[in-house]
């Protein structure tokens, strides 16, 4: 199923001296299965190109659809059921007073309408632990624990299995590896490839890390002052080089402070 965003734009704080034009005229078609990587200096509208897709503001003017279908004409819940997100906070995706377990049996009920949390069964306890044990995190001996208590690897890792663990048709990366330490850093952004690919899931990825926006996915676009300025295609992005996606990147900046 084709993404289709057209001619995004929004404006916070509009009139005022706050006024902020945080999205120009994006517009992007995804295909099934693309994994895009998103860079962009600090204000480059990154996030906030997340956000317009996750249907968390309404939009100056533009549309959002999956398949024919508007996000902003459904309900939460309903829109829960495609769309997944893991932020740079794991805290974000997780309830860090719930016990492991308790955080997985929610995410495999995303999108469902429901009044009362059930207790796992002893068959979904086993589905757990077979899913978070290939992590190596040894996680299949935590699932009673608390997810605030977890390093914030573990954190992640959980977050990222509750975003992906019924196939959503989007998965948004916000930055999600950014707080964790390097080797830490890897192993997530291996089991992120994996999943990716194992289920063919369709993934935008915010990234500091031009290395990262280099080697994983199959597309890569650079935002500046919230517009798409570049798209590399697969074979573009093949090619490109860390100091020449810097280059662009700093040349960018540059001819902002010229224009100031």
């Amino acid at each position: 199923m084709s993404i289709e965003i057209q001619h995004l734009s929004k404006t916070f704080f509009p009139g005022t001296s706050r006024e902020h034009k945080a999205l120009k005229n994006v517009s992007l078609s995804i295909q099934e299965g693309d994994f895009i990587t998103i860079v962009g200096g600090n204000g480059a509208g990154k996030s906030t190109f997340l956000n317009a897709i996750a249907g968390n503001f309404a939009l100056d003017e533009g549309t959002i659809s999956f398949g024919g279908h508007q996000i902003e004409q459904t309900a939460d819940f309903e829109r829960a059921a495609y769309i997944s997100r893991v932020f740079q906070d794991p805290m974000q995706g997780t309830a860090p007073r719930m016990t492991v377990a308790e955080n997985l049996a929610l995410a495999n009920r995303r999108g469902q309408k429901r009044s009362l949390f059930k207790t796992s069964s002893k068959e979904e306890l086993q589905q757990f632990e077979a899913l978070v044990a290939p992590l190596g995190l040894g996680l299949e001996d935590r699932l009673h624990t608390e997810i605030g208590l977890l390093s914030g690897g573990q954190r992640q890792a959980i977050s990222l299995l509750m975003a992906t663990m019924n196939a959503p048709q989007l998965l948004l990366l916000d930055e999600h590896t950014a707080a964790l330490d390097p080797k830490t850093q890897r192993k997530i952004m291996q089991k992120t490839q994996e999943t990716i690919e194992e289920k063919n899931l369709t993934a935008l990825m915010i990234t500091h890390n031009l290395s990262d926006a280099i080697h994983f996915g199959n597309r890569l676009i650079v935002m500046h002052r919230g517009e798409i300025v570049r798209d590399f295609a697969k074979e573009e992005k093949a090619a490109l080089t860390e100091e020449e996606l810097f280059r662009l990147m700093n040349t960018l900046d540059e001819a902002d402070l010229q224009g100031e």
